[in-house]
């Protein structure tokens, strides 16, 4: 961040923070790539011989890459700030889609199977895709959460990572209209297309402090290097308790503090940020004399010795259990900041972690093979079936989950906005909204079984899906603070590789139960294996009956002419309609569900929490504390 910015931020509508929003949002359109693999995902299968197991793994370590560094970059970016980022997504996403497009074009011959080192070398290069899109969403996120105030910085948000939903309708959209039916071409597109706007986001995106800045925001904002800009401690709001700190001079003699006497005193604050790892409690209000004024004033309590001030200290310390402070150093006047192991410890960063693991996974698992689910249902029965329309009908659903994507991210973060500005209720009761989404748009996809109502379902899901990924910044926000956001999400976007994995594998697992092809060679066997045995359990639901209808299918499918088939590219593709995925979608039926009951849970426990905060505030007693020397 530049210092001038630091020190005298723009107006809210400058043109230096404008431009470096719109960066933020073409750098976000250019980092979601990952959710138009269902574009190219069954042609690359079918032109390397890949499984539905095979594509699913492939398209999965788009999405590890995506969430395992999510982390990592989130403290780098905190630190470091987004340009490092930008540097990061440029080399990921070129080197990666180059790779895949490198694999796509040499093929294989009829009749082999990829080896294992070629297939762990596509996989990688998915992964650096999935490493370059999240290097490139974290630094735009960071910048623009830390450059809006509250009341609007849901809404900001929103709309730069609707730009990451929105990027799997932008680049289809090119493909098909430009190369239509030349996967190669759009290969490169993607390549070229998402790792230049990084070079426009290492030049023009800043982390631009909010204009008229208070103390509570300058707590927030995470950039307290020298409170004295600003006039107050760190960490402390405008309505809390602060401590002004005052130099020691002949007209402040009672305010002093001898050296000896502040040993007790540095100790006890040093031991307590061991423990805890408070908000308050820096350096800066330790370095001089200190007399503390809460917001409210009703009673004033004096202590007229220093003797008396310590014994009053040491003895309120001792009787404060260690609840009670970690509540109060975690918020204070609403300023939050709980991160590293203080945030694991507490419940509300496992129930999201929940949340969002059962919604992301259901949504990934939808996003990553609605392209196949296109093709089973236009194949069903369809003595006419034609590649060109299959992958019309397939281009035409990623386009609606990407597009439906986009809005669901705006549309949530308008929501959360108005929930908490109008309404008077956290954010978090906006969970209840994207969970109950979710739900039925699963109930729709288990409902439908013709490619022309396949739309309503990617409606929803794609809506469900973008308001999930739009309001969780915010609701970490508003939980955890912003000190440490962009690492604290990182933490939290950890959950779709749970949830993502095990949906995703399971439904590639079933797809190929109703395979009408021929089996993998065994080495493939050995590797689906070995990389599906911790979801086993889970991904082999399939009745004997069924097992047995895939049989007789198989059989059938051989001695049919091609034409019969439906003119089907490639044997390996399941082709009895919503039969080839209907018990995966039970799956993420009870799974969204079971993420709905704990919505409710966490919304509830948010608002418990604000209220209990409201009444402390109202109610707190007045203390001024001089401490003066012997």
């Amino acid at each position: 961040m530049h210092t001038s910015h630091a020190n005298h931020p723009p107006p809210l509508f400058s043109a230096v923070r404008i431009i470096s929003f719109l960066t933020c949002i073409l750098v976000a359109l250019a980092s979601g790539t990952n959710y138009v693999f269902s574009a190219y995902g069954p042609q690359l299968g079918s032109r390397l011989h890949l499984t539905h197991t095979q594509i699913n793994i492939v398209g999965l370590f788009g999405n590890i890459g995506v969430y395992s560094t999510a982390p990592l970059w989130g403290g780098i970016v905190d630190r470091k700030g987004p340009a490092i980022m930008m540097v990061i997504a440029f080399f990921g996403l070129l080197s990666g889609y180059l790779g895949i497009r490198h694999f796509f074009d040499a093929g294989l011959p009829d009749g082999e199977s990829i080896s294992l080192l070629s297939f762990c070398a596509l996989v990688f290069c998915d992964f650096l895709t999935g490493i370059g899109g999240n290097g490139g969403l974290v630094g735009g996120m960071n910048a623009t959460a830390k450059s809006w105030p509250d009341h609007n910085r849901a809404t900001a948000n929103g709309i730069v990572i609707s730009g990451f939903g929105l990027s799997a309708f932008l680049f289809s959209t090119i493909a098909h209209t430009l190369f239509p039916g030349n996967t190669s071409e759009f290969l490169l597109t993607l390549a070229i297309g998402t790792s230049l706007p990084m070079i426009l986001g290492f030049f023009f995106i800043r982390r631009i402090p909010p204009p008229h800045i208070d103390s509570t925001a300058r707590a927030e904002h995470g950039s307290i290097d020298d409170p004295s800009d600003y006039g107050v401690g760190e960490g402390l709001g405008a309505g809390s308790p602060t401590t002004y700190s005052v130099d020691n001079n002949s007209h402040t003699h009672l305010l002093a503090r001898d050296v000896e006497d502040d040993e007790e005193p540095q100790e006890s604050a040093i031991e307590l940020e061991e423990e805890d790892e408070p908000l308050v409690g820096s350096a800066h209000a330790q370095a001089a004399s200190d007399y503390v004024v809460p917001a409210t004033s009703d009673a004033v309590m004096l202590s007229p010795t220093h003797e008396g001030f310590a014994r009053h200290r040491s003895h309120s310390s001792r009787s404060m259990s260690r609840r009670s402070v970690r509540s109060q150093l975690d918020k204070i006047d609403g300023v939050v900041n709980i991160h590293g192991k203080r945030m694991f410890a507490t419940l509300d960063f496992w129930i999201l972690f929940c949340i969002a693991s059962l919604l992301s996974g259901t949504g990934l698992m939808y996003i990553n093979n609605v392209g196949a689910i296109s093709q089973s249902l236009f194949a069903f029965n369809n003595p006419d079936y034609d590649e060109v329309k299959a992958a019309q009908w397939q281009a035409t659903q990623v386009s609606t989950v990407s597009l439906m994507n986009c809005l669901g991210r705006i549309l949530i973060g308008v929501t959360a906005d108005f929930t908490k500005s109008k309404l008077r209720l956290p954010r978090s009761f906006c969970i209840i909204l994207v969970a109950a989404m979710f739900v039925i748009s699963q109930l729709a996809c288990f409902a439908i079984n013709d490619i022309s109502n396949l739309w309503k379902a990617s409606v929803l899901l794609g809506l469900a899906y973008g308001g999930l990924f739009g309001l969780l910044p915010t609701i970490v926000i508003d939980w955890f603070g912003l000190t440490h956001f962009s690492e604290n999400y990182g933490f939290v976007s950890l959950s779709p590789l749970f949830g993502g994995n095990i949906f995703s594998i399971m439904f590639g697992r079933n797809l190929d139960s109703h395979d009408t092809g021929d089996d993998l060679p065994a080495s493939n066997n050995t590797l689906i294996s070995i990389a599906l045995s911790a979801v086993a359990s889970l991904a082999s639901p399939t009745p004997t009956s069924t097992s047995m209808l895939g049989d007789v299918l198989t059989s059938a499918s051989s001695s049919l002419p091609i034409s019969a088939r439906g003119g089907i590219p490639s044997s390996h593709h399941c082709i009895i309609g919503r039969e080839c995925y209907v018990d995966s979608i039970k799956v993420t039926i009870v799974a969204t569900i079971v993420a709905l009951g704990l919505g409710v849970y966490a919304s509830w426990r948010d608002l418990k929490k604000q209220r209990k905060w409201a009444s402390r505030a109202q109610g707190a007693p007045a203390v001024v504390i001089w401490e003066t020397e012997d």
